[in-house]
């Protein structure tokens, strides 16, 4: 059937797949959908009918959307006779594929004119209408115009527009790949940056302009953290702390300090990771919205990276307390990036549980928990970043454990995901996971089902979504 559709070509059944599976996420209104994409290796394993196992359900859903078959007809040796195209109750309008940007250095990314929603020269990929040209150029148009029209200082509506665009960033950042963002993200902060420095903006409005800028700021030194860039993300969120306070909102001072713990977490820094968590407790005061969850999550996982059991114990039973006691402010009502959902929680306690080593089981039994909260997240809480974090903590559970097999269970949708989601968290994970196979490859009679994954991940880790920028 993929030949009758001329989908044989890995690009090509990719796009088809990402397409079906965002278009069935909006109609079914389920998130876990929304981003769902497949490896070439598991392409060529479907392509190929070297399939040992089922695919994952939301997998099996998406592929019986593409072709209108089961997955076990699918996936079967072909048939003597005909297919019988399944009865479903609804019917998937599949977009055109549109092929994936290509995300530039951040010094070529800088120096390009700006094309997002607030440029006089808009970039367009080959897969645009001339509808959308029209549409988004008249936008553009529309923007400038209310720009000039509003006087000498910014007007409500471009503000307005500004905060939206922002909005958008923050509610998209965590479920989708990082090549789809990074132009926009660049032009907004670009945007802010030059109404700040012309000086046209109101006391008020820079305020609100400051806060802006800090929070697009943050984005990018994510960005630049999920490059594998620590340098260049640890600039990023000085520049936004700066902005913070010239917006003297303490809540965004913490949240920028929460960025900069973990930056140093995972650039392996695990005492300046629990400074920058204490910095950030110290800035909040009496705010109470999801940033105090994240800060005491934060101090338990660089606690637990440092061997120190009593401060990690401490810092979750913190976290807890500090959900207890939630109100969200107005950065949770951004949402996306700028809030800390319970299922991420759960990640980071599973996470500082297992690499405390203390107790396998319950790390076992946190991870499970972590996995099972995000596969039923809302909407609102699924990350497609700490979802693979949390399955790649089961594996490591399971691996202290002795239970090889059961961790390739868990490691294998992390395997699966497409190039342009291997951030550098991700990657980091997976490498954990290689290292913790690699002992116990040779401490159990597992060695060569060890061994056989060891080199999936070497496979996996060798081209990160860093790899798009060479």
């Amino acid at each position: 059937m993929t030949l009758q559709r001329h989908w044989q070509v890995y690009e090509t059944f990719r796009l088809r797949f990402e397409a079906t599976a965002n278009s069935a996420a909006e109609q079914e209104r389920d998130p876990r959908l929304r981003g769902l994409s497949v490896s070439k290796r598991q392409f060529e394993r479907w392509y190929g009918g070297a399939v040992k196992t089922r695919p994952y359900p939301d997998q099996c859903r998406v592929l019986e959307a593409m072709f209108g078959v089961g997955v076990d007809q699918l996936l079967a040796p072909a048939p003597a006779g005909p297919v019988h195209v399944l009865a479903t109750t609804a019917s998937f309008a599949v977009p055109p594929p549109r092929p994936a940007p290509v995300l530039l250095p951040p010094e070529q990314a800088t120096a390009l004119p700006v094309g997002g929603p607030f440029s006089s020269e808009p970039r367009f990929d080959a897969g645009t209408t001339e509808l959308e040209r029209q549409v988004t150029m008249a936008a553009r148009r529309a923007l400038r115009f209310t720009a000039i029209a509003e006087g000498s200082s910014i007007g409500s509506e471009t503000l307005g527009q500004i905060n939206d665009e922002v909005r958008r960033l923050t509610i998209a950042y965590p479920k989708l790949a990082l090549p789809t963002l990074l132009g926009d993200l660049v032009e907004v902060q670009d945007l802010t940056f030059q109404l700040l420095e012309h000086g046209r903006a109101k006391p008020s409005q820079a305020r609100e302009l400051y806060l802006l800028a800090g929070i697009t700021s943050g984005m990018l030194a994510k960005a630049s953290h999920d490059l594998g860039n620590p340098s260049a993300a640890m600039m990023q969120a000085r520049t936004a702390f700066v902005c913070a306070d010239n917006a003297d909102h303490h809540a965004m001072r913490a949240w920028v300090r929460s960025l900069q713990s973990l930056i140093s977490y995972w650039a392996g820094r695990p005492g300046e990771a629990a400074d920058y968590a204490a910095l950030g407790q110290g800035a909040i005061g009496d705010v109470r919205g999801t940033t105090s969850v994240w800060l005491a999550c934060l101090s338990a996982r660089a606690h637990s990276l440092l061997g120190d059991g009593e401060a990690t114990r401490t810092a979750i039973q913190q976290a807890e307390e500090a959900r207890a006691t939630v109100e969200p402010n107005d950065l949770d009502a951004f949402g996306g990036i700028m809030t800390f959902p319970l299922p991420r929680q759960l990640y980071y306690v599973a996470e500082a549980t297992v690499q405390l080593g203390e107790d396998a089981t319950l790390g076992e039994s946190q991870s499970e928990a972590a996995v099972s909260a995000y596969r039923n997240a809302t909407e609102d809480e699924w990350a497609f970043g700490d979802q693979a974090g949390a399955q790649t903590d089961l594996a490591l559970a399971r691996i202290a454990r002795g239970e090889i097999e059961g961790a390739a269970e868990a490691v294998r949708p992390v395997l699966d995901l497409p190039v342009e989601q291997r951030n550098f968290g991700i990657v980091s994970s997976a490498q954990r996971v290689h290292a913790a196979l690699h002992g116990a490859g040779r401490r159990s009679s597992s060695g060569g089902a060890a061994a056989g994954l060891r080199q999936e991940i070497e496979a996996f880790t060798a081209t990160p979504t860093s790899a798009l920028v060479r």
